[in-house]
């Protein structure tokens, strides 16, 4: 079904409104990568407090909140957060910075995993603080086990594809912010999510015949 003409107008009056938003944000971000690239500390404290919370959640998304090797989603992102303050000196305005710090979040991901598989003997799942008074041993493995399938099926499509669906639905961006990530349109962003999604649910339908 196509959609309707007050639809697509709807869309494309959320993309302004959003893209607006984005901008705002790019531009205060930009202002604060300045600062902190000319030595300013305090723009630094202030850009890092900013775009951790967004690493965070990126590492998690890719890692999940249990180990990798030795490692867990928390360490690699202040190991993303170390890496962008040391990096901010080849940063050139041009670039959106949340750009920059993507790229340099994905490659401490692949840096992890790389690590994790040099190294086999560190247990994969963290000891819990407490016990789970909700779920049982059964559901806890039951929810580890489909976490690690979806890992390995998201693995299965291109990088891109991948990047997308982490930005989108794992950790809620709109397609704009999305796209100003990724260096793309908003509407290629939907298209990468559909066919991305579609991918997924033919992996998953191989699995089960």
């Amino acid at each position: 079904m196509s959609a309707t003409g007050d639809e697509v107008i709807g869309v494309e009056g959320a993309d302004r409104a959003e893209t607006s938003r984005s901008a705002r944000r790019d531009a205060e971000l930009n202002r604060l990568a300045v600062l902190a690239s000319g030595g300013d500390r305090a723009a630094m404290e202030e850009l890092l407090g900013h775009i951790r919370p967004m690493v965070v959640h990126y590492c998690r998304a890719r890692i999940g909140h249990g180990q990798l090797g030795a490692q867990s989603a928390e360490d690699v992102a202040q190991d993303t957060l170390l890496a962008v303050s040391g990096a901010l000196v080849r940063w050139r305005p041009e670039k959106r910075v949340m750009a920059f710090v993507h790229g340099i979040a994905g490659n401490k991901v692949v840096d992890a995993y790389r690590a994790a598989g040099r190294d086999h003997s560190v247990p994969t799942d963290v000891v819990p603080d407490a016990p789970d008074v909700e779920h049982g041993p059964e559901q806890a493995a039951l929810r580890r086990s489909l976490v690690a399938e979806l890992r390995e099926l998201l693995d299965e499509l291109p990088e891109n594809h991948r990047e997308i669906l982490v930005l989108r639905v794992a950790l809620g961006m709109s397609a704009v912010e999305t796209a100003h990530i990724v260096g793309s349109t908003p509407g290629a962003v939907r298209v990468a999510q559909h066919r991305a999604l579609t991918k997924l649910r033919e992996f998953a339908a191989q699995r089960t015949t």
